[in-house]
């Protein structure tokens, strides 16, 4: 048998991915591609030689959430190696930002090629030498689904202490959700997304979150609307969880420097510690509820110190050119474009041409050397969302922001540039293989309907704002070329690059960002 590489793994990996023509029949028909995927998942685990009940071995901590539920498993990962230093911990989570195997990490590090290739092809091979029992059932899980059981298979072979798993969307029906017994389980903030799969409010999305909770295990959450609490305290009582905690701010976070930039990860930060805290509780063999844990342990103030989570509220200073400045953020939801956007427009952050500003508690926040900045945007988004809604929610907190601050700043010009591009990675119309998407058109790469509609919703809500200020393109190397393009007429230019993870992840491939923000 020839030799088998990494980005032969790659190839075989995108053939699973779902087909552009596939999801919109699916849209058009009102239905999902795979309403009850839970049987198949436990099949496909079966297929390659293990049963539910051997992914107790991995101790799972199971994280699901709207927003958030990304940086809550950054947190807690961290903070289990700073308290078990000589236990190995797993972590997967998804998306990546510009390779597969960031997905999957084993204390801290991402898969080596070497073993994400000889992991995937084990899986791959038992999958075709094993075929379908029941029938009707698919010979090949999807995208997703084959990196969970790539997961399984490799936390397992690596025999981890320990195994983070961040749910992929919603909770009951995902392919995470078959480990029968898992340690800990918990919920961050709740929100509208992916409404076409899990509902159209609070309370409906709720329900599916809540399907992680599993009979005897502790079953968390962060504070939520009430309509989304009362569905997640009835989940956890229908599941016969151990008990149900619902997790507020930790009163010593706020006096922490973490990791993690954004006023939002106080919430995250303080699920992780109770989660981690419980974990080792039940590791040390105390079946008795802990108390919520009030003081920090020296290891859970340095895990939270150096939580590091790419591409979520990110500053990156750019390698290559000294006065580009990269703001990085996935955020893709209202609620998260919130979030992003405090972040965002806040003194040593964003807020840099202010002749006056304060910092919220009256202290001064701008610095000469901050005073002298060209602002860009760089945005996309995914088809299905409202780029209407989105770019609203930026524009209207930007401006309750400059209003706190006291700036003299205004809204309408606090961009200077706008550019709105696909998520394809190269001017040539490639996509670097890691970030391959069969998820997007012909049409929607050459039309760019998506992003002209962009274009259209920011000059709808900043009327002022200068036509040819406002680019849509391709490509993220024909953003990234208009940036490099401003550095030479101007002292400082600060990027914020925000609406899609897929896009934060491109920038960074193409910008040639990886050696500092990964």
């Amino acid at each position: 048998m020839a030799i088998r590489n990494y980005q032969d793994a790659i190839e075989h990996l995108n053939t699973l991915q779902t087909s552009a023509d596939t999801l919109e029949a699916a849209r058009a028909a009102g239905s999902r591609l795979h309403p009850n995927p839970i049987p198949k998942m436990i099949e496909f685990l079966e297929r390659i030689g293990y049963t539910c009940e051997d992914l107790n071995k991995l101790n799972v901590i199971h994280v699901t959430g709207t927003k958030g539920k990304g940086s809550t498993c950054a947190f807690t990962d961290s903070i289990l190696r700073q308290a078990r230093p000589d236990w190995k911990i797993g972590l997967y989570t998804s998306p990546h930002l510009v390779a597969v195997r960031e997905r999957i990490r084993i204390g801290g590090v991402p898969l080596s090629e070497d073993d994400f290739t000889r992991y995937f092809f084990e899986v791959w091979d038992r999958l075709q030498q094993n075929g379908p029992r029941t029938p009707d059932f698919p010979a090949m899980p999807n995208y997703f689904r084959y990196l969970t059981l790539m997961t399984f298979h490799t936390f397992l072979a690596e025999k981890v202490n320990a195994a983070i798993l961040e749910v992929g969307i919603g909770g009951e029906s995902d392919s995470t959700n078959i480990v029968p017994r898992p340690i800990v389980t918990g919920i961050a903030a709740l929100g509208l997304d992916h409404m076409s799969v899990l509902g159209r409010t609070i309370a409906a999305i709720a329900q599916k979150k809540g399907g992680i909770y599993k009979k005897g295990v502790p079953a968390l959450s962060v504070s939520q609307p009430e309509e989304g609490m009362v569905v997640l305290k009835e989940r956890a009582e229908a599941s016969q969880a151990s008990y149900f905690m619902e997790v507020s701010t930790h009163p010593e976070i706020e006096n922490i420097t973490l990791g993690l930039s954004g006023e939002h990860q106080l919430q995250n930060a303080a699920l992780a510690v109770q989660m981690a805290y419980i974990f080792l509780h039940s590791m040390d063999g105390l079946q008795c509820r802990p108390e919520p844990l009030l003081q920090l342990p020296e290891p859970f103030i340095l895990g939270l110190e150096n939580a590091r989570w790419p591409g979520r509220c990110q500053t990156v200073p750019d390698p290559n050119y000294q006065n580009i400045t990269w703001y990085l953020d996935g955020a893709h939801t209202t609620e998260s474009l919130f979030c992003c956007t405090q972040w965002f427009v806040s003194p040593r952050v964003g807020l840099c041409n202010s002749s006056t500003s304060t910092t919220l508690n009256g202290t001064s926040g701008i610095t000469a050397e901050m005073s002298r900045c060209t602002r860009v945007l760089i945005f996309n988004c995914t088809k299905g969302r409202s780029g209407l809604d989105l770019l609203s929610t930026m524009l209207e907190e930007t401006r309750n922001r400059l209003f706190q601050y006291g700036s003299t700043e205004r809204v309408e010009s606090f961009f200077r540039q706008v550019i709105f591009c696909s998520n394809v990675t190269y001017a040539d119309g490639r996509f670097k293989g890691d970030l391959t998407s069969r998820a997007m058109s012909a049409d929607a790469r050459t039309e760019l309907k998506l992003q002209h509609e962009l274009a259209d919703a920011w000059s709808q809500l900043v009327t002022t704002f200068p036509t040819d200020a406002i680019h849509v393109v391709p490509s993220i190397e024909h953003a990234v070329r208009i940036v490099h393009g401003m550095t030479a007429t101007l002292d400082r230019v600060s990027v914020l690059v925000t609406g899609s993870l897929h896009l934060v992840g491109g920038v960074i491939e193409v910008a040639d960002l990886s050696s500092v923000a990964l």
